[in-house]
């Protein structure tokens, strides 16, 4: 895990955040005016077909069940978990890469390894229909865009029958929506489709309270080199900023793991001296019983990314011997994370909470 001291002011400066509330309108028509992208008239009357019930074709099975977005660059990031079956999307042996191109850039040993059936890939496309919903929910398209993708994978231990995590992440100025996400067979006629309404807030709206964006763990982080310059379809992971994120999505840990989490806060003020002034107390309860509570953690910046060791901190008494104090992984069970976040400069507060698992 890289030192969260850097990875925060890192991110800022890759994607030039804005941390004022709102977005400008202009930045919203200059989206707007832009081209849409193509999605074949096949494919296009598929989603047309299933747009109203929200039921689409599954020759392909897709479910997206979750969305969290990030801001960005004048925008969001949205960025879309979702589950597909391996066997469905084709994966086969690599065909060998020829020494010196991109593929095969470490030369004779990765077209070995690749002759030896060690890696395996699939190539499919990937169709995104953003559409906008009116306030009676009726639905106009927004944007299109086509994402080929190609994913590559070790043979060795891949289960076809598993349902693995994909995702794929789009920018997106606030507003309410309906994702219609079609990843099809390159020649179109293995078609599955999912989709999944969603709301992005509008900044402007929290000028006295407080609010976060989806509140998610972490399990691996690491940084990439630069920003990815165009949307790209992933297995296992998603990107934001300069980061690969593997993202615990079942909230479950095994002892003795970290809560690492990140998320960004709505509403927060920097006070005279532009500078924030964030407090976060972080505890996890079980039931009504404090299980671990950490001391107050303040922040300079409205995105947050922090580990929490779950260490209990235990009295030990035994016979006539001394009290002694220790520190023990917290036991598995279930339990709720509780974040009570107060900005300074404002005095707004929120409370978040999560429910957790310990194996």
């Amino acid at each position: 895990m890289k030192a969260k001291g850097i990875i925060v002011p890192f991110i800022l400066l890759a994607m030039g955040l804005s941390l004022v509330t709102g977005l400008s309108l202009a930045a919203q028509q200059k989206d707007k005016k832009q081209d849409k992208i193509f999605i074949p008239k096949e494919v296009s009357s598929l989603i047309q077909d299933g747009l109203a019930s929200r039921q689409g074709r599954q020759d392909i099975p897709v479910n997206i069940f979750r969305t969290l977005y990030l801001p960005a660059k004048e925008n969001f990031q949205a960025i879309f978990l979702m589950n597909i079956k391996n066997s469905a999307l084709g994966f086969a042996p690599a065909a060998p890469a020829a020494p010196g191109t991109e593929a095969g850039k470490n030369g004779p040993q990765e077209t070995a390894a690749q002759e030896a059936g060690e890696t395996l890939q699939a190539g499919f496309n990937v169709f995104l229909q953003f559409n906008r919903l009116d306030d009676s929910g009726e639905p106009s398209v927004f944007r299109e865009v086509y994402v080929p993708a190609t994913i590559q994978v070790p043979a060795a231990g891949f289960d076809p029958e598993k349902e693995d995590l994909y995702s794929v992440g789009y920018p997106l100025p606030f507003g309410h929506y309906l994702l219609a996400l079609a990843v099809t067979s390159l020649d179109l006629k293995s078609v599955g489709i999912a989709y999944h309404e969603f709301t992005i807030p509008d900044p402007s709206q929290f000028s006295k309270t407080l609010d976060t964006t989806p509140v998610f763990f972490v399990k691996q982080m690491d940084q990439m080199e630069a920003v990815e310059q165009r949307t790209v379809f992933h297995r296992g992971m998603f990107t934001y900023s300069v980061l690969k994120v593997v993202p615990n999505i079942d909230n479950s840990f095994q002892l003795g793991e970290n809560l690492d989490i990140f998320f960004y806060i709505f509403g927060a003020k920097p006070n005279s001296s532009q500078q924030y002034d964030i407090e976060i107390n972080f505890e996890v309860k079980q039931g009504e019983q404090s299980s671990i509570k950490w001391s107050s953690q303040t922040y300079n910046s409205p995105l947050i990314s922090q580990p929490l060791p779950m260490k209990q901190t235990v009295k030990i008494k035994k016979g006539d011997e001394p009290e002694r104090i220790e520190q023990r992984d917290l036991p598995a069970g279930s339990y709720t994370l509780v974040i009570s976040v107060l900005d300074k400069a404002s005095q707004n507060s929120v409370v978040k909470t999560l429910d957790i698992t310990v194996k």
